[in-house]
């Protein structure tokens, strides 16, 4: 297939927005924002077996992509608008596409984004980029700058399962300690906390997603405020499979370095609490309070009462082929 046709046939699909004034068809896409908002833009790039395995679903990996970037705008508290694709794939399998598109198109019309430009190239293996645009109301995006000393820290669902769930998938069936649907529901199927984020520019004082690990991404949200959190382990939030197949030790360790939970941490003003727990307890996703700001500008921890150490060489990487 050629290009033209590869982009007419698989990504000519979903339903316009009014915002769009020319999509997918010509040199670019032109777009009209509304008055009084910002645009706020996140890319990222999957590459196969360092992103994603090898035989890994296709409509798996387009879920998973699309995901991915959709968390970077919750983090900022964007609603999603438009994207586009980048597209590299060895030959053009059709029912690779036909999955992959199906599913790009699943999220898009979920979470309200169209697609409105991209590209489709050869390469020796699968590279997929997506770049994504949200829009926000004028001044009130999410930061990472904004944590106070005695905000409270929380963090959204649950940790550490889709670092478990990529162990699993990476071993022999004898050795899976969770069942292959698990796993890649919890790797790839992620979901992006984008309503969530828009709660939260009412709310949270400084926020940003999990996709290196709580234990960098915690440390990077004090950094950037100038501020530090003292964390209580017994509090992080760990699924009921989690609990019920690792041993604490190593539950807590998928959950403190495992990467790619897309779940948003924050915090919240003293004053603000109960409100924030008010506010998002009819969306469906639990909210924890995993811990407080501190004046001293590093993430400390601390287990049944007592410091706890972390490992300071365990942190997360994409696994490679």
């Amino acid at each position: 297939m050629q290009e033209n046709e590869i982009i007419e046939r698989y990504f000519v699909k979903n339903r316009q927005r009014h915002d769009v004034l020319l999509p997918i068809g010509d040199d670019c896409a032109v777009v009209k924002p509304t008055p009084d908002t910002e645009i706020a833009i996140s890319c990222d790039t999957m590459i196969e077996g360092v992103h994603f395995l090898s035989d890994a679903p296709a409509a798996a990996i387009a879920h998973k992509l699309v995901a991915s970037n959709l968390s970077d705008l919750a983090a900022m508290g964007a609603e999603p608008a438009w994207m586009t694709l980048s597209l590299s794939l060895p030959k053009a399998d059709a029912n690779w596409l036909d999955a992959f598109s199906l599913s790009l198109f699943d999220m898009a019309d979920y979470y309200g984004i169209q697609l409105i430009g991209g590209d489709t190239t050869t390469a020796p293996l699968k590279v997929l980029s997506l770049t994504v645009h949200g829009l926000l109301p004028k001044g009130q995006a999410l930061r990472r700058t904004g944590a106070q000393v005695g905000d409270w820290l929380y963090v959204s669902g649950t940790l550490g399962d889709a670092a478990l769930a990529l162990h699993s998938l990476t071993q022999t069936s004898s050795q899976r300690v969770v069942s292959d649907a698990w796993a890649i529901e919890h790797h790839y199927h992620t979901q992006p906390r984008v309503r969530l984020g828009q709660i939260l520019r009412h709310h949270a004082s400084s926020c940003t997603d999990i996709s290196d690990g709580l234990m960098t991404d915690a440390a990077q949200l004090m950094m950037a405020s100038g501020v530090g959190a003292l964390i209580t382990l017994e509090q992080l939030p760990l699924s009921t499979v989690m609990q019920q197949k690792m041993p604490m030790q190593q539950a807590l360790e998928y959950a403190l370095y495992g990467g790619e939970d897309y779940e948003l941490l924050f915090t919240i003003p003293v004053h603000r609490k109960s409100i924030l727990e008010s506010a998002v307890k009819d969306l469906r996703v639990p909210v924890t309070c995993i811990g407080q700001v501190k004046r001293q500008p590093d993430v400390a921890y601390r287990w049944q009462g007592q410091p706890w150490e972390a490992q300071s060489d365990a942190v997360f990487q994409h696994f490679t082929s």
